[in-house]
């Protein structure tokens, strides 16, 4: 894999607003960015384990994830990536409106590679989103783009 081709981001989360956001902010990156989006737990591991209508989807360089999912909770696919030799080496992003200390630790402990609150304001929302985009598509190096 090349260093130019274009990063797979995969989005999890149930609010069609903040998909919206975030599909704003990665549009107006900088960086050659494919976001991808499921809506539930249940679609995000059947998207990682290329099951389903996901057998054809590329594998994420980067996960941004939602903590409170419909079916099937961000903690528990968080410990499904984790637990998965094959998948745990992919960042995941917890990116929730939760800012309870017990959620931020229960991430930590099952290795998440960082937790952001979602802000409430739109700037900035649009601010975090770019703020990751920098971070983790421009600063840090991703497996498989060394």
């Amino acid at each position: 894999m090349s260093n130019f081709d274009a990063i797979n981001v995969l989005l999890i989360e149930d609010n069609p607003g903040d998909v919206r956001l975030t599909e704003e902010a990665f549009r107006e990156s900088r960086m050659l960015c494919h976001l991808h989006v499921v809506g539930d737990g249940d679609a995000a591991l059947d998207y990682l384990l290329k099951q389903g209508a996901y057998a054809k989807e590329p594998r994420p360089d980067l996960i941004l994830l939602d903590w409170n999912l419909p079916r099937r909770s961000g903690r528990e696919v968080l410990e499904q990536i984790k637990q998965n030799v094959d998948l745990r080496i992919i960042p995941v992003v917890v990116l929730t409106t939760s800012a309870a200390e017990e959620d931020v630790l229960r991430a930590y402990n099952l290795n998440a590679n960082c937790y952001i609150t979602k802000p409430v304001d739109f700037d900035q929302f649009i601010r975090i989103v770019h703020t990751i985009d920098d971070f983790w598509l421009t600063v840090v190096k991703l497996p498989g783009r060394l």
